[in-house]
């Protein structure tokens, strides 16, 4: 149970209907508790962070005016749902958020009745809910559907095609703008950017001021002229605001309100309720409120691991290894240093990718489109097309929203674009939204591209060299999550080979070919087994595409027996690429396939899920042994 004496009423409140009795100054307080206890539990456990705290007034006020869960409530992401979780039966949940067997960090169905829709990816929120206000004409109920959209989630095209379908089809569907300028790293919304400084101006506001003073001498006729200079106002910020796209698109436009004025917000809920047709409420929120470290910082600490609740700093690690991810951007900026042709991309994701790196160093060669990776990736063809070398940093999951961009755009032209995979295989806390499952089965598909992972942050930086600088078309580079293995790094960069491998031990009994993060848990797994007597051959395969076809014939030669391990959803991944070859070269080997099942895995740290599917070094031993031991192994392939 929670401090009733700390948190006065959030200690009261379980589930939206205790908010519909709460008198104003309690939600007020509601709002301040709120605040206070993820604050609490946030900066123990970590979590997204800056922006539940600027939607903690948006929330409230939707849980009191809407009857929900009858009405139904879409967030875009779960980024901003924190409160929403609180809110909806899992205060007390929220110390498990994003840890193993614990609460999503976002909307999960199969977590709550209130979590009417799943989302990890931006931007999906206006489709989903109008899907579902469709529904309920179909169905002739009276519910009300609500989508929250923040201003990031903006910059994606799949917005804008959704509200361009709500004007055509002019059913019941309300709108929330939840407008901070912020998100994930600075936005990049233009719409946004020009209402902020028109309205922010200083000759604007000096002019509204001296109108304002000048009237107020006028007696009687100075409050008609005030009264007509309102109404110029007004006029005037519907041709500068967002108010004039939305009207255009066909929804009725109420805002800016102040979305931390909760006593405003649930008042204009209270009026936009039962309008009819699409309705659009844009709040100015700001991302962070309430946590002055939060709202010093660049991100707004977006999402952060445990930190100091009274600095906003967060804990000092022991001395890990640098990351892939800060890796790769390093590796990046020495390669534009040498060849200005090369430029740098990313969808809104500029820290999680590395990328902001390119930014400080050298931004004339970068460039940040916002939350669209399928004009990220048409945007990088268009580059290619004039002799541009377009590096694309976009992470394994959120490159999917782009696939037929690689394929038309790109793949069929044979243009040279560069695919950096960040977060492939399994990510963590973030869950099945963000699990890079998928990458080397849709990408290995796509004729001409090169597919490359590797083994330690020292391959990397030459697979980021290679593809980069002597490949000529389509090329990809995955690699996962986190810290790097600590291996030494040279200076410069070395040449591989497109399609070669490398073989790592010597051994007489099996065949390991491991491809990226596998390959270290490949040669721990072989020590494992080494310890029992039975002798291994490892070979890092760097390439799902093409394959080093003279090593597998050799290895085809010289074992009954050879295991395939990848961190991918087996389907058309790695080891399928495998066992094509071998089935199309007519060999008879045994394989033993080690990757993903075919299914959706949750939340959890990667070495707790790696367990959990068995892919961890000794799952692996464990494998390899019973396969050794049995020819008709259940999870074997006989080919």
């Amino acid at each position: 149970m929670i401090d009733e004496k700390k948190y006065p009423v959030l200690s009261k409140v379980d589930y939206p209907s205790d908010i519909r009795q709460l008198s104003l100054p309690q939600l007020k307080q509601l709002c301040t508790d709120i605040r206070e206890y993820m604050v609490d539990t946030i900066s123990e456990i970590g979590g997204h962070f800056g922006g539940g705290l600027g939607a903690v007034e948006l929330t409230v006020a939707i849980h009191k005016v809407f009857n929900t869960p009858y009405d139904l409530v879409v967030w875009d992401t779960g980024h901003q749902a924190y409160p929403h979780k609180i809110l909806t039966g899992r205060k007390e949940a929220l110390n498990r958020i994003r840890k193993f067997g614990g609460i999503s960090g976002f909307l999960k169905r199969s977590e709550s009745e209130y979590d009417t829709f799943g989302a990890g990816h931006a931007s999906t929120s206006v489709s989903a809910s109008l899907g579902m206000a469709l529904a309920r004409d179909l169905k002739k109920e009276p519910r009300k559907v609500v989508a929250i959209i923040g201003d990031g989630a903006m910059t994606g095209g799949l917005a804008y095609e959704a509200m361009n379908n709500s004007g055509v089809l002019k059913t019941d569907l309300i709108v929330v703008l939840n407008d901070n300028n912020m998100s994930i790293a600075p936005n990049v919304w233009q719409i946004s950017n020009y209402f902020t400084e028109m309205i922010a101006h200083p000759d604007y506001n000096k002019f509204k001021g001296q109108i304002w003073d000048l009237t107020g001498k006028l007696d009687q006729f100075g409050d008609r002229m005030r009264k007509i200079a309102v109404r110029l106002e007004h006029g005037i910020k519907a041709v500068i605001t967002p108010g004039m796209l939305f009207e255009a698109l066909g929804f009725r436009y109420f805002g800016p309100v102040n979305g931390h004025n909760v006593h405003q917000v649930i008042k204009i809920f209270e009026q936009v309720k039962d309008m009819k047709g699409p309705i659009l409420v844009h709040a100015i929120t700001q991302k962070g409120k309430g946590y002055k470290p939060a709202e010093s910082h660049s991100q707004r600490l977006h999402a952060s691991t445990p930190f100091d609740k009274i600095t906003g700093k967060a804990h000092k690690k022991s001395n890990e290894p640098v990351s892939y991810t800060k890796i790769f951007g390093n590796a990046l900026v020495e390669i534009i240093e040498k060849n200005p042709k090369v430029v740098g991309i990313t969808a809104a994701m500029p820290d999680g990718t590395g990328l902001d790196i390119l930014k400080e160093k050298i931004p004339q060669n970068y460039y940040d489109v916002g939350i669209a990776e399928a004009h990220a990736v048409t945007f990088a063809a268009g580059l290619a097309t004039q002799g541009i070398v377009p590096v694309v940093a976009i992470y394994s999951t959120f490159l999917q929203r782009a696939f037929d961009q690689i394929i038309h755009d790109v793949s069929l032209q044979h243009l040279h674009v560069v695919f950096i995979l960040d977060r492939a295989g399994l990510v963590g806390a973030d869950g099945p939204t963000h699990h890079g499952a998928f990458d080397l089965a849709y990408l290995r598909l796509v004729p001409g591209m090169v597919i490359m992972a590797p083994k330690d942050e020292a391959e990397l930086r030459d697979m980021v060299y290679t593809a980069a600088e002597h490949c000529t078309g389509p090329v990809a580079v995955r690699y996962p999550r986190g810290s790097a293995l600590g291996v030494p790094l040279s200076d410069g960069f070395k040449k591989i080979e497109i399609g070669k491998s490398e073989k790592l031990t010597d051994g007489d009994d099996i065949a390991i070919l491991a491809i990226g993060s596998m390959v270290d848990y490949a040669l721990k797994a072989s020590d494992i087994l080494k310890g029992n007597g039975i002798n291994c051959e490892v070979t890092n395969m760097r390439f799902v595409k093409p394959l080093d076809a003279e090593r597998l014939d050799k290895i085809a030669s010289k074992f009954e027996k050879i295991v395939t391990i990848e961190e991918n959803n087996l389907p058309g991944g790695f080891g399928s690429a495998v066992a094509e070859y071998f089935i199309d070269a007519n060999y008879k080997n045994d394989i033993l396939r080690i990757g993903m099942p075919d299914e959706f895995f949750d939340h959890g740290t990667q070495p707790e899920l790696h367990k959990q599917i068995s892919i961890d070094p000794e799952s692996i031993a464990s494998r390899i042994s019973s396969f050794i031991r049995s020819s008709k192994s259940t999870e074997k392939a006989i080919l």
